[in-house]
């Protein structure tokens, strides 16, 4: 039998605003522990929650950059629980009246084609604490600095079918949430993460089947990891007659598996109900259009501007719009200068993203700015540089040698452009391997990168590749 995957997911992304979402304690990672929770936080007896506007106004931001309805009016829930982590005993969320409903992406897969993938709700939520289990040898600690931060959960709908379409999801997902500015998209600092819910069925049956949500998973590779072993060991329980349990899971990325958390709940073991201390959220029209006009252009119209503007392939612009600050690098450079957009597109996407991975740099601090690069380009297209000798300035740049005409002054690095210099050297080369020269004119093509290798090693690298393949032809065929 053949087996389809069917998966949904769960998306928290923590919105990037400087207080909780119902009190002004601040949201600074990394602070130590417990000094970020204040009373509302902790559910104090008598304190009151107060709605930070602006985390509404990012998961109004959110929807209307997917295309959803608005919830004019949505109320905010209690979702109780009993968590060491979590001290009132309950989850401030938001239930059956979310603030987004709907809308969706269009996903572009690695083949190239595009997938639509729907989106069920986002919905405000405060965080719970967080349980540390590897300070104490016989304890576990609670910190609580994540208790109250404002986090929008966007929920999927059952549209994924492979590990690899989840992850495609989750990245078109991560780049619109920091085009937006309202998320950092940090997974290593859990400002985005993931729950997966997976379940498998017989290729062709509509009904779903008993799904299992891997918990906090927090990077894309994890993501692929643990849901392609959750489809696999769902098919060989399917396949060996045995019966899938509706469980929340982890997963351990050494022994790549998830193993079971817990039972997975069902709403109705949550006890919703409105949150008598916060009124119905209620916005108005005004405002939704003032956030609306404010949205900046979104990364699948930058991708198809891209491609008519600059003539790039959907693979290069899907690379350089994958943040709005790469996109902005790439259009400052061919603003700087006349340069042939693929030129650019080349060297951003070799040469300054090698260079930022292997420094752990975001593109904002990128060591040469994107006025720099145009130059040091220019002087390839002028033939000042060759492209080896390009890449030897950019170097230099990377490490603070100032504008590339200053490395090339600075190195004498200069293309040997002179016809007749470069003519004395090869009469040279040529003298010195007479037998070469012969065979070469003769027919034995081959031998030209030798020429050339020779004429390079005698100029220190120097030569114009292009005139001197055309100087070393020009003598084995003087007439032509």
């Amino acid at each position: 039998m053949k087996w389809e995957a069917v998966i949904g997911l769960e998306v928290h992304a923590q919105l990037a605003t400087e207080s909780k979402i119902f009190s002004s304690t601040p949201t600074r990672y990394g602070a130590e522990p417990n000094t970020q929770a204040g009373r509302i936080d902790l559910g104090y007896p008598g304190v009151l929650p107060v709605l930070n506007r602006k985390a509404v106004e990012l998961a109004v931001r959110f929807g209307l950059a997917i295309g959803a309805t608005i919830g004019r009016q949505s109320v905010f829930a209690r979702k109780n629980y009993f968590y060491p982590d979590l001290p009132k005993g309950y989850q401030i969320s938001q239930y059956d009246r979310p603030i987004v409903t709907g809308g969706g992406l269009e996903v572009v897969l690695q083949d190239g084609s595009v997938k639509p993938v729907g989106i069920t709700r986002a919905h405000l939520e405060e965080d719970a604490g967080k349980s540390v289990h590897d300070l104490f040898p016989d304890a576990t600690g609670i910190d609580l600095n994540r208790a109250g931060t404002p986090l929008l959960e966007i929920v999927s709908e059952p549209d994924l079918r492979s590990a690899e379409e989840a992850v495609a999801y989750l990245k078109c997902l991560h780049t619109l949430v920091r085009y937006l500015e309202i998320c950092d998209g940090n997974m290593q600092e859990g400002s985005f993460r993931c729950d997966a819910n997976v379940s498998v069925r017989p290729h062709g049956q509509r009904e779903l089947a008993t799904r299992t949500e891997i918990k906090n998973l927090n990077s894309f590779r994890f993501v692929e990891q643990a849901i392609a072993f959750e489809i696999e060991r769902q098919t060989e329980v399917h396949e060996d007659g045995g019966t899938i349990i509706q469980e929340t899971r982890l997963y351990d990325p050494n022994r790549r598996e998830t193993r079971p958390l817990r039972t997975k709940e069902d709403a109705h073991d949550y006890r919703y109900f409105p949150d008598p201390d916060l009124l119905p959220l209620v916005l108005d029209e005004p405002w939704i259009q003032t956030i609306a006009s404010s949205l900046p252009e979104l990364p699948r119209a930058k991708r198809d501007r891209f491609m008519a503007s600059y003539g790039l392939s959907a693979y290069d612009a899907t690379v350089l719009t994958q943040s709005r600050a790469l996109a902005d690098y790439f259009e400052t450079g061919m603003r700087a200068r006349t340069l042939d957009p693929k030129i650019l597109a080349n060297w951003v996407m070799g040469e300054v993203l090698a260079g930022l991975n292997r420094d752990h740099l975001e593109i904002e601090a990128a060591p040469v700015s994107a006025d720099e690069l145009a130059g040091l380009l220019a002087r390839i297209v002028d033939g000042t540089l060759s492209g080896k000798m390009a890449k030897e300035v950019f170097e230099a740049m990377w490490g603070g040698g100032g504008t590339a005409d200053a490395v090339i002054d600075q190195k004498g690095l200069r293309q040997l452009s002179d016809t007749g210099a470069l003519e004395s050297v090869i009469d040279a080369v040529i003298a010195a391997h007479p037998e070469q020269w012969a065979e070469y004119c003769a027919g034995r093509d081959k031998l030209l990168g030798f020429f050339v290798g020779q004429v390079m090693q005698a100029t220190r690298g120097q030569a114009s590749p292009q005139l001197l393949n055309a100087l070393i032809e020009k003598k084995r065929r003087p007439e032509s």
